[in-house]
């Protein structure tokens, strides 16, 4: 972690993979929405596996504000937005799918969230009442299902753990990271597990606008991501539970 740490600044951590067509058009519309909240702010973007020119237009793109790591070998979603978080500066550390199916203009909503709550986190949530999604139904079944899994085996007050936008106090951060051990599917549940385990309670939902377009669920990238994340969220209850890693770590 860098000491440096800049009140009401934001670092929004922009996690990418074989986004070339898209991730500069991205990032332009991203900045259009920082550039109109009231916070400073930093982009940094990392590319999880350099499998195509999705760094090389980043660089090249040289858009104001936007930082940018990258490494060879595919580590997973998680590990990227672990890397993006050791290298933020901000008071509040934020992280946004870079696909976009999750509107930018959701950023501000849950930057307001976090003062009027003086929360430690907070997560956008499908399931939030004032939340506006698309989704298509079996998707909407999967993630139902995912729920009811994680309120039976972790009680979370949280009704989405999965949406890919949050926003953490750096101080959260600090204590977590360096216990967190899921690189791939279930890194933001770990998160959320991780900082009740250290006292972090104060975690709150926002509303998010979702508009999520999945052509087939039965595909085998699909398949093996629904098996990843059941292996990594039972990995996750039995070192809660049974080895009681967080709790020990916290102490």
């Amino acid at each position: 972690m860098k000491e440096k740490q800049l009140k009401y600044f934001l670092s929004l951590i922009i996690p990418v993979y074989k986004q070339e067509k898209t991730i500069v058009k991205n990032l332009q519309q991203i900045k259009k929405v920082l550039d109109k909240i009231r916070y400073d702010y930093e982009i940094i973007t990392v590319v999880d596996g350099i499998h195509d020119k999705s760094l090389r237009k980043i660089k090249a793109a040289r858009i104001e504000k936007v930082k940018h790591i990258g490494y060879l070998k595919n580590q997973g979603k998680a590990h990227a937005i672990q890397i993006g978080m050791k290298e933020a500066i901000g008071s509040y550390v934020m992280f946004l799918d870079s696909g976009l199916e999750i509107d930018p203009n959701g950023i501000s909503m849950l930057l307001e969230h976090m003062e009027w709550y003086d929360a430690d986190i907070i997560v956008g949530s499908k399931r939030h009442l004032a939340s506006k999604v698309n989704y298509p139904l079996q998707r909407k079944i999967l993630s139902d299902g995912y729920y009811f899994l994680v309120k039976l085996l972790f009680g979370l007050r949280i009704h989405d753990t999965q949406a890919g936008i949050k926003v953490f106090r750096k101080k959260v951060l600090e204590k977590i990271l360096p216990v967190l051990l899921e690189k791939k599917f279930a890194g933001d549940l770990e998160m959320l597990v991780a900082a009740e385990s250290f006292g972090f309670n104060r975690i709150y939902e926002a509303p998010i606008k979702l508009d999520f377009n999945l052509s087939s669920i039965t595909s085998a990238a699909t398949l093996r991501s629904i098996a990843g994340i059941f292996i990594d969220t039972l990995a996750i209850y039995y070192r809660k539970n049974i080895l009681h890693y967080y709790d020990k770590k916290s102490k």
